[in-house]
């Protein structure tokens, strides 16, 4: 059945489920965008905390092992070997958390899929 309506009107109309379209997807994209904040703000107090108890024990920690060590060696000896110890640890977890750092996806999926769909579907309803 032929259309029967001026073509402005139906240009207009196109360009009208055009703009909906990129209004949808904006809107898309800052839902996504909050919930991914959100789970990286709830995160990183989490960590924070964490790290800060963990921080203190790792403190107390060394100190009770260069006062162990220190029966056998001197003090300055003592302290080396904690020392040391504890800067190996270091470079593995932040190895780790480099690597993990990595994975972290700023760019929102859904988003950028449903985009493409939208394009596939433009280029082919042009033709």
């Amino acid at each position: 059945m032929p259309d029967n309506r001026p073509i402005s009107e139906v240009l207009q109309e196109i360009l009208r489920n055009l703009q909906e379209m990129v209004r949808s997807e904006i809107r898309l994209a800052k839902a996504e965008a909050r919930g991914e904040v959100a789970h990286i703000a709830k995160s990183g107090l989490w960590i924070a905390a964490g790290a800060v108890v963990a921080v203190c024990a790792a403190v107390f920690l060394a100190w009770s092992a260069a006062y162990a060590l220190a029966t056998v060696m001197t003090m300055w000896a003592a302290a080396l070997v904690v020392a040391l110890v504890l800067a190996v640890i270091a470079a593995v977890l932040l190895a780790v958390g480099a690597r993990l750092a990595r994975r972290i996806q700023p760019v929102p999926e859904r988003t950028m899929e449903t985009l493409r769909e939208n394009l596939e579907w433009m280029k082919h309803s042009a033709k």
